[in-house]
């Protein structure tokens, strides 16, 4: 609810407003467009979410998918989002490649596509300014390739964070191969998205639905539990850790994560604060989890200050996001802090 509202024709507020918006006062901040349980939505006044996970495309990368006929071709522009983000009342998108970002087996075309679509970002950014950010894709696969990447997308480039999968040809963001891509993305206390692929070893096990249906955020839980149970969480503490889709399947699977921790002889190594409190550390966006099972799964696990506004774009829209949360029943405090100051805390940039 607005803290301020115009009079009505008769110049006064009604109470349910005025009280809202001493509440609103209270929590240090105007919230456009929120609202509370019960009342029926309204459009925002001005964009001011901040979506984590909205999917861009360059024309190379077009091409690059249609080359190697992995999917359909993906009808992005930046007018199309643009008008998306004003519908859906988001100030900022933060730009990055859907699966399987630049992962198409082939090194030196890994290497050519991550720096075409990271330039293609920051050029989107320079022509609308102030409404997008971006996480730089890197070819994780290849170490050299990655460093390299990663100096000139955050150096030069100033892109927001890196952008990774959570699988490449069956090995998992916990595994030693990665661990000197990871070093430096702690040094720097880099923000790292990740996002799902099929994974190699299930990507047809189900021909009659889409792979990502299931295997998606399956593939999530399983990069989640290589960080926790191979000791990258720990060992690498200074990268913050964006997880899409609520966190895939470990919401629900966390007991069994609980019992690998009782029963392993090495957790206290590879994880020796324990595994509640580096699941609590990571970020949690709201991408095809903002429905009351997921989310009631996800309190479980962290606390509110850990979820981040996400919709999936060009894939699915913000009002389902909106409206997912709008009615699970979050005060307005948390709304604002999903929808937007959650991710400021990531972001100082775009205060």
């Amino acid at each position: 609810m607005r803290v301020q509202e115009r009079a009505d024709v008769h110049g006064r507020r009604s109470r349910r407003t005025f009280l809202t918006g001493l509440t609103a006062l209270g929590a240090g901040a105007v919230i456009p467009g929120c609202r509370t349980a019960g009342q029926a939505p309204e459009a925002p006044r001005r964009p001011y979410r901040i979506d984590v996970h909205h999917h861009m495309v360059s024309p190379a990368y077009s091409a690059a998918l249609k080359t190697h006929n992995i999917t359909r071709p993906i009808p992005w522009t930046a007018q199309g989002s643009i008008e998306e983000m004003n519908t859906s009342g988001i100030a900022i998108s933060m730009l990055s490649l859907p699966s399987p970002s630049v992962a198409f087996g082939d090194r030196p075309l890994a290497r050519k596509l991550a720096r075409d679509t990271n330039e293609y970002a920051a050029k989107v950014i320079s022509d609308y300014p102030g409404r997008y950010g971006s996480f730089a894709a890197v070819p994780l696969s290849d170490t050299e390739g990655s460093l390299v990447e990663i100096e000139y997308a955050l150096d030069t480039l100033k892109a927001d964070g890196i952008a990774v999968m959570t699988s490449y040809g069956g090995n998992y963001l916990g595994d030693a191969a990665f661990s000197p891509v990871l070093e430096e993305l702690n040094r720097r206390k880099a923000v790292v998205y990740t996002h799902p692929t099929p994974p190699q070893c299930c990507a047809r096990i189900m021909p009659y639905t889409s792979p990502n249906t299931i295997e998606g955020p399956v593939d999530t839980t399983r990069a989640m539990a290589s960080l926790l149970f191979l000791g990258a969480a720990a060992r690498y503490p200074d990268i913050r850790w964006i997880f899409s889709h609520g966190g895939g399947v470990t919401p629900f699977l966390v007991s069994r994560f609980q019992q690998h921790e009782v029963v392993a002889k090495d957790s206290k190594e590879k994880m020796p604060n324990g595994l509640m409190y580096e699941l609590q550390k990571f970020y949690y966006d709201t991408a095809q989890g903002n429905h009351p099972g997921a989310l009631d799964a996800l309190r479980k696990i962290a606390p509110v200050s850990q979820y981040l506004y996400g919709t999936d774009f060009p894939f699915r829209n913000g009002a389902e996001v909106n409206g997912g949360l709008a009615a699970y029943g979050f005060s307005a405090v948390e709304l604002r802090a999903i929808d937007r100051d959650n991710a400021l805390r990531l972001f100082p940039r775009l205060t």
